[in-house]
């Protein structure tokens, strides 16, 4: 198992990552609206991302422009509270002035395949992405996309049957496309993912992996927790 370099910026807590990610998807925003009208970004679900997101609703953004998708949904009713398009909702979408018809969830209350089915046409036609937010589990997954789970070769989304984590039924886009991005950011916090990370540096074929190997301009921005750190309390890199 060789190891692998990957890009990545390191910080004192998760909320310094969360303060950082807002910042770059600010700006990230700023210039895919300066360049070509709109802005496609991909949402993840998690602690550090809300906690960014909590950030932008408080930003003066060109929301109007601004189209939002989802990486992964669990099969569970709209308003349950472990959707991430609740989530989204609660930290972000229920504060700015983004049209509904800009906001794009995952129907996963219709069931993994009828979900995955309705979600490719708009997956398809949003392609590429200007950015793509992804996180990683404590075992290298990210979205939905678990160790060991086989995706169909060239689809965009996926069902997920049998997810490690409840529920067990899900959708996700594949790495086909979140990869299909002209940047993505991948952020990584806790001591919990420190064993993940250890392995995706040493070369493991992890699903955050895959996409990371597969995507342009990738950041990592994680804590140093994460990373098997001690923080330092005199710096916040």
């Amino acid at each position: 198992m060789n190891s692998v370099a990957i890009p990545i910026q390191s910080y004192r807590s998760p909320e310094i990552v969360a303060a950082e990610l807002s910042q770059r998807i600010m700006r990230y925003s700023a210039e895919a609206v300066a360049g070509r009208g709109r802005f496609r970004i991909v949402l993840a679900g998690g602690a550090t991302p809300l906690a960014a997101y909590r950030r932008l609703a408080a930003a003066d953004l060109d929301w109007g422009d601004w189209d939002l998708y989802f990486g992964d949904e669990r099969c569970l009713p709209p308003d349950h509270a472990e959707r991430n398009s609740r989530a989204a909702a609660e930290a972000l979408l229920d504060h700015v002035p983004i049209a509904r018809n800009r906001i794009h969830p995952i129907a996963a209350e219709l069931g993994a395949e009828a979900g995955a089915d309705a979600y490719r046409e708009r997956i398809a036609a949003a392609l590429p992405f200007d950015l793509v937010l992804l996180g990683m589990g404590e075992d290298g997954h990210t979205a939905s996309l678990f160790p060991g789970h086989v995706v169909p070769d060239g689809a965009l989304v996926t069902a997920v049957h049998g997810a490690p984590k409840p529920p067990p039924d899900r959708v996700s886009l594949t790495t086909a496309a979140l990869s299909r991005t002209r940047r993505l950011l991948i952020v990584v916090t806790g001591a919990t993912k420190r064993d993940a990370m250890r392995a995706w540096q040493q070369g493991s074929e992890l699903p955050i992996a895959r996409v990371a190997r597969a995507a342009p301009n990738v950041e990592v921005l994680c804590d140093e927790a994460a990373l098997g750190r001690v923080p330092d309390t005199k710096t916040n890199t």
